[in-house]
């Protein structure tokens, strides 16, 4: 790769969630393509550390920020310190998940519910709206949320997750039309099941299964995702918004 042109040279981009999995592979990939990044953590300092460590060491750029990004305040605090020690934000990968109970629908307590669904649009609704004025100053901008194919295909006891996941889906689409004019893409990423420490509860027989029912016979990487988020910023998609592309081996075809 040495002496292969940057695909995102004097960029900047926050990556929220990204001290592990899908997030630190898309911090990772983002940097290696040349984009400055901000390596946002909400408590894992140590291994946000570590991400930004490895972006170091292969020639990369950036900073670790911790924030809550459900809370506007650090979110505000977050834009504020990359734009300072960075520069103006160009990409914001919205990827910190929010946790929920794995349970049938029947021993749902509404509480949780509300948490995950409330979580995950605030997670989305303030970084979006606190990096949307420079972006519209400068009349470009590409924000990616990460979904999941479970929006689509729920399974039992994903209740929570699968209505948070279509709100992220409709809010997204919402976003793609209304900031189109002003040159902000918005795209969905929807992984299927990925390789990662927050999936690491299914059951080996039930990965095995989701696998061999994948046209690409194997459970998904995070590095998969990454990519797939890396395709949605490039200048190669510069005329595609409001898209929602499926990470998933093609278990989940639109």
């Amino acid at each position: 790769m040495c002496g292969d042109p940057k695909l995102l040279e004097g960029q900047v981009a926050i990556v929220t969630g990204a001290s592990r999995g899908i997030g630190a592979a898309t911090a990772k990939l983002l940097a290696a393509q040349g984009a400055k990044v901000a390596v946002n953590y909400r408590e894992s300092r140590e291994r946000a550390e570590a991400v930004l460590a490895e972006i170091r060491y292969h020639g990369g750029e950036g900073i670790v920020a911790q924030a809550d990004v459900t809370v506007r305040a650090q979110v505000e605090a977050l834009v504020r310190e990359t734009q300072e020690r960075l520069g103006p934000v160009d990409i914001l990968v919205n990827n910190a998940a929010i946790p929920f109970p794995t349970v049938p629908f029947a021993e749902y307590r509404w509480e949780d519910f509300e948490r995950k669904v409330a979580g995950e649009m605030a997670a989305c609704f303030h970084p979006c709206q606190v990096v949307l004025p420079g972006m519209v100053a400068r009349g470009r901008g590409c924000i990616v949320n990460v979904s999941s194919g479970l929006s689509r295909t729920p399974s039992p006891g994903y209740c929570s997750h699968a209505a948070a996941k279509s709100a992220l889906d409709a809010f997204s689409k919402s976003l793609a039309a209304e900031l189109g004019p002003a040159g902000i893409r918005v795209n969905v990423v929807a992984p299927g099941l990925t390789d990662t420490d927050a999936t690491a509860f299914v059951p080996e027989p039930v990965r095995e299964m989701i696998a061999q029912h994948t046209p690409l016979r194997r459970i998904g990487r995070p590095e998969d995702a990454a990519g797939a988020v890396l395709l949605c910023c490039v200048d190669w998609s510069r005329f595609v918004t409001g898209a929602y592309l499926p990470v998933s081996g093609g278990a989940h075809m639109p």
